[in-house]
């Protein structure tokens, strides 16, 4: 066994512990997932705009569209 094996399965347990006490949100704002995105928040403007995003009934944007345009191509598209 490798001297790193406890290390690991110490950061491995503290990274479960961390997502099981806190979850990711269903939907952020748009000021969040320009944050997520690394992009301006006039950015996610344009990309829900173009129809690259789209928000909920509420305004608010579902974390499943945050994660698909964090694809390359879809953020170049959405940049220039």
């Amino acid at each position: 066994m490798d001297k790193t094996d406890p290390i690991i399965a110490a950061a491995v347990a503290a990274v479960r512990l961390y997502a099981e006490t806190h979850p990711r949100p269903t939907h952020v704002t748009q000021a969040q997932a320009a944050d997520m995105l690394g992009v301006s928040r006039h950015t996610i403007s344009r990309m829900i705009a173009a129809g690259s995003l789209r928000l909920n009934r509420f305004g608010l944007l579902p974390i499943e569209e945050v994660d698909a345009a964090r694809s390359p191509q879809k953020l170049r598209t959405a940049v220039s």
